[in-house]
């Protein structure tokens, strides 16, 4: 095949920390293209003003205040809805071309999903990570610095849409 040199540390500790950071890179950018980020800020709002109005006719014991807020929870649980089906969208549309990276591509290129790629020194021990491991590790760290380029994070108005790299 021509790809042995590929799974030998510590080209394959690189390689594996770039698939993931280009995955990671593609489903976040899918995920800002198809994502409206004022409308989802605007009902992450909407669910957090009610939340805390409610919280606070709770705390009141404001029984009338209650039941009319009461009335506005299936709004809510659809606002709720929508919102994760925008995260959904992007999942959906990765999920075959993950598992072909996963069962086609990385086998074709001589990977286990066992095989060790990485260690990871704590303390006075080394810890060896499989392919799967340390490309989850990547991921995390590639998703999370994504999500705040392209501004996704669940925070402040965004609605978290990362299966990011994982």
């Amino acid at each position: 095949m021509g790809f042995e040199w590929l799974t030998i540390i510590p080209y394959s500790t690189l390689f594996v920390l770039l698939l993931a950071f280009a995955v990671s890179f593609a489903t976040q950018l899918t995920s800002r293209l198809l994502t409206n980020k004022e409308q989802l800020q605007a009902w992450n709002k909407e669910i957090s003003q009610w939340r805390s109005a409610i919280t606070e006719a709770k705390r009141r014991g404001d029984k009338r205040a209650i039941a009319k807020l009461q009335k506005q929870e299936r709004q809510v649980m659809q606002l709720q809805s929508k919102i994760s089906w925008q995260s959904m969208k992007t999942s959906l549309l990765w999920f075959i071309p993950l598992m072909l990276m996963w069962y086609v591509f990385l086998p074709y290129l001589g990977f286990s999903i066992n095989a060790i790629v990485a260690y990871l020194p704590l303390l006075s021990a080394h810890y060896e990570l499989s392919v799967f491991l340390w490309y989850l590790f990547c991921s995390f760290l590639a998703s999370a610095l994504f999500t705040r380029l392209f501004g996704l994070g669940l925070g402040r108005g965004g609605g978290g849409l990362g299966l990011g790299g994982g």
